[in-house]
């Protein structure tokens, strides 16, 4: 077996190991009001709730049926479905865009890297929970970045105008989709796609350059389309009269600009301090110190490496900037707790690590070290992603055994429940069991905004706060 796939060990066993744990996911938060809108009305009533009611996202509505018409089932398959569709999203992209640009690797190391890049951003967020297992949380800010990630497959494929004009289709329907998902994941493919598009005028190219150029420009076009269709939404509407952003100048009113400059330099300090994503970097190391170009020469380094960190560097931080100032007036200072809504920007960081690491690597293979050769250093770089993969490990152990007592606890909940509904009770106690910070019917022994919808969900006319489970 290549040693490459030895190492993926490590990363698609602790991703594995995630997966299993999603048996234990039931409903919380958001869930709790979606599910009885899909028992009762489908994907029409769903579609209606978000487009009419609550943000104006379409899609996701729809991706929210597609989960959450099967119940608690619907809710445990969610992670692990999601985990395959990372994963192969970014094993193809990075196997493709390596066959593009004519290197070659040893077998494995595509998936080795893929393997890292999704272990980092799924398991290596500062809350595992709200990142990979609840699935409202994931179609609107873990999943997009991803899905337009996937946008590049089709076009990486083509060859004949019929494959770069099904790749432009395929763009438009993934920008389409990303645009009515959320706006802070629409914001940061924006600036990306606009980033790279200007990028696109500092290098050479010719023909591929116009292609490059034009796919670009629709992917814009679409997402800025998607966009539209959301923020002119009913729901988009009342949202903002709800949090009291009506006004198109709130988000650059002085106090938004300079609070939403606090958080975004609270959540940075975190995100650059964070060593899980050390792994991103190792990586991409050593998948630059394998690569080789035709022939097994030593691959030229990239033109102007300093202008693409450069680049990358403003990219990111724009992105994530204006994603934080779309989400202020909603959270306000809290947009620093709610680490959920960083994943729409932490992917493109991850990327980015991963990019800089390779760059990092193709330097390395030209450089002679004192004592140190090829192999010392690409033992090295396995030798960092394997102690990331180690590292992550019990915390993802002590969130499987938390979410496993939640499981015990909501199960004995809800059988004592609808044994008391089906008797003809129509108001009844219910204990909340928290994890992970999510909300629950009662925070802190005061009702929240589900405690509602827990109430529909059992068919009850009202639940009151139990301090201890039946």
């Amino acid at each position: 077996m290549p040693w490459a796939y030895v190492l993926s060990l490590f990363p698609l066993g602790l991703l594995a190991t995630a997966a299993s744990f999603a048996r234990w996911v039931r409903p919380s938060g958001d869930e709790w009001c979606f599910l009885p809108v899909i028992r009762a009305h489908g994907l029409s009533g769903m579609v209606r709730k978000f487009y009419v009611d609550d943000n104006g996202r379409v899609m996701n509505g729809v991706l929210v049926w597609l989960y959450g018409r099967s119940g608690v089932p619907g809710q445990q398959w969610f992670a692990p479905i999601s985990a395959v569709f990372v994963l192969g999203i970014l094993w193809t992209v990075t196997a493709l865009a390596l066959r593009r640009a004519a290197l070659t690797v040893p077998r494995g190391i595509p998936l080795f890297v893929a393997s890292m890049v999704t272990v980092v951003f799924l398991l290596g967020s500062p809350n595992t929970y709200k990142t990979f297992y609840w699935p409202a949380a994931s179609v609107s800010h873990t999943l997009p970045p991803v899905l337009a990630c996937a946008a590049v497959i089709p076009f990486l494929l083509a060859r004949s105008r019929g494959g770069r004009a099904v790749a432009l289709g395929i763009g438009v329907v993934i920008g389409l989709c990303i645009g009515t998902l959320s706006e802070q994941s629409t914001v940061v493919v924006l600036v990306v796609l606009i980033a790279a598009l200007v990028m696109t005028f500092r290098t050479g190219g010719g023909q591929s350059r116009r292609r490059l150029r034009a796919w670009l420009a629709v992917g814009v076009a679409a997402t800025l389309a998607g966009a539209l269709i959301l923020v002119t939404s009913p729901g988009s509407r009342r949202r903002r009269g709800r949090v009291g952003a009506a006004k198109d100048t709130s988000l650059i009113a002085p106090d938004s600009l300079a609070g939403t400059a606090r958080s975004f330099g609270h959540i940075m300090i975190d995100t650059f301090s964070s060593w899980q994503y050390l792994g991103a970097v190792a990586a991409g190391v050593l998948l630059g110190l394998v690569m080789r170009g035709p022939g097994g020469a030593r691959p030229d380094p990239p033109r102007r490496p300093v202008l693409l960190l450069c680049a990358g560097a403003v990219t990111f931080l724009v992105a994530g900037y204006l994603a934080t100032l779309l989400a202020y007036p909603v959270f306000h200072a809290g947009v620093v707790n709610s680490t959920r809504l960083w994943n729409d920007f932490l992917f493109l960081y991850v990327a980015l690590l991963t990019g800089l690491g390779m760059m990092l690597g193709q330097s390395l293979q030209g450089v002679r070290l004192h004592r140190l050769h090829g192999g010392v250093l690409r033992w090295a770089a396995a030798a960092a992603c394997a102690a990331v993969c180690v590292g992550l490990a019990p915390p993802l152990v002590h969130l499987g055994d938390q979410m496993r007592v939640r499981a015990h606890a909501w199960e004995r909940q809800d059988v004592w429940l609808r044994a008391r509904v089906a008797q003809g009770a129509r108001v009844l106690p219910y204990a909340p069991t928290p994890i992970a910070k999510m909300t629950e019917p009662f925070g802190n022994g005061k009702r929240s905004w589900v405690t509602a919808c827990v109430a529909r969900y059992y068919h009850l006319t009202r639940v009151d706060y139990a301090p201890e489970v039946p």
